[in-house]
């Protein structure tokens, strides 16, 4: 698996972004659900702290991500992918980045219009952006809220669509955003070439047995005079011997010939 982004697959750093933005939204959307419900007190403070420090988190990942992805560049679309169907991705893609970028920044907006010192995991202050006031107050927590849902209904969409496309489209819209090894296609077997000559199949038992020459019997020549010869057009092969010695029957076994 290579750091950038190829043609066909998402890189390991552009997959680590996605999946670690993703756990991290998750915790947000459960934090953000509970800590009002929380009584007053320490732990509550904490955790609001927790929260606002998980923001922080999310918007700088999704800086350095979108940086990344003008670098490294994006995946072309899945080969059969509707034109109309690579539009709302790209239209879901922008409207992903812009929420992940305008809920923690309305999330600043709220700590800061209320007054609260913002800091990242208790490690140093960072500024307010805006001053005190209730009415931007009372705003950016109704935009703020409002942007989650949105999120939410996006992030459903985004999922349920890279499902379709696994389990019904079966292709890659999924896989490629998975780490590990991308399974590499099987490639088709290759005919073997047609050859000019055909190879003639091979020779039966009784063709090799009338094309072998066999033994000479005792008293048996091969017509050349010197003894007894073959009848005139006895083919010299062990298929002819057997011919003629059914031919001769009980005499020719007498005679020592088969």
């Amino acid at each position: 698996m290579t750091l950038k982004n190829t043609d066909d697959r998402w890189g390991s750093v552009s997959q680590l972004f996605h999946w670690v933005i993703v756990a991290l939204i998750l915790v947000m959307a459960y934090i953000g659900l509970t800590m009002g419900d929380l009584p007053n007190g320490p732990r509550k403070i904490n955790i609001y702290a927790l929260h606002k420090s998980i923001g922080l988190t999310i918007l700088a990942l999704v800086v350095l991500r979108a940086l990344w992805r003008v670098y490294a560049g994006a995946p072309a679309p899945v080969p059969g992918t509707p034109t109309w169907q690579q539009r709302i991705a790209s239209v879901t893609h922008f409207l992903l980045y812009a929420l992940l970028f305008a809920i923690p920044l309305s999330g600043w907006v709220l700590n800061s219009s209320a007054g609260y010192p913002l800091q990242w995991f208790k490690l140093f202050n960072l500024p307010a952006i805006t001053g005190r006031s209730d009415g931007v107050h009372e705003a950016a927590e109704g935009a703020h809220e409002l942007l989650f849902w949105v999120l939410v209904a996006l992030v459903v969409a985004h999922a349920g669509a890279a499902l379709y496309h696994h389990l019904f489209q079966g292709d890659t819209t999924l896989t490629r955003m998975l780490p590990g090894r991308r399974k590499a296609p099987t490639p088709a077997p290759v005919a073997a070439p047609a050859s000019s000559s055909p190879t003639p199949p091979p020779a039966s038992r009784s063709a090799h047995a009338i094309s072998r020459p066999c033994p000479l019997l005792p008293g048996e020549t091969r017509g050349d005079g010197a003894g007894p010869s073959r009848a005139p057009g006895e083919p010299v092969s062990c298929a002819g011997r057997a011919d003629a010695c059914h031919r001769q029957g009980a005499a020719g076994r007498i005679a020592g010939r088969c």
